[in-house]
């Protein structure tokens, strides 16, 4: 039983990994792209909410933290250019 969950653990970590890998690509694809990637307190908090050792639910369950990491992602990539405005917010 120990065994399984220490799996399982590992593959939520691992997908954790990997969402965060892909929120700081995505970042970088929109700032080299000249697009606004949004505010930086999103991507900035989210990164720290992985890292940090305080959470909503304890680090062997980082569902909390993929939920943080796909939000952030999502604001990311739903960030529009105002009219007439360019950069970032």
């Amino acid at each position: 039983m120990l065994a399984v969950a220490a799996v399982a653990a590992a593959v939520v970590l691992v997908f954790a990994v990997v969402l965060l890998v892909r929120l700081v690509r995505t970042r970088r694809s929109l700032r080299d792209a000249g697009l606004p990637t949004g505010p930086r307190w999103v991507f900035w908090g989210a990164v720290l909410y992985l890292v940090l050792p305080t959470d909503l639910l304890p680090d062997p369950v980082y569902l909390d933290d993929i939920g943080v990491l796909l939000l952030a992602l999502r604001s990311m990539r739903a960030a529009r250019p105002l009219p007439g405005k360019t950069g970032e917010f």
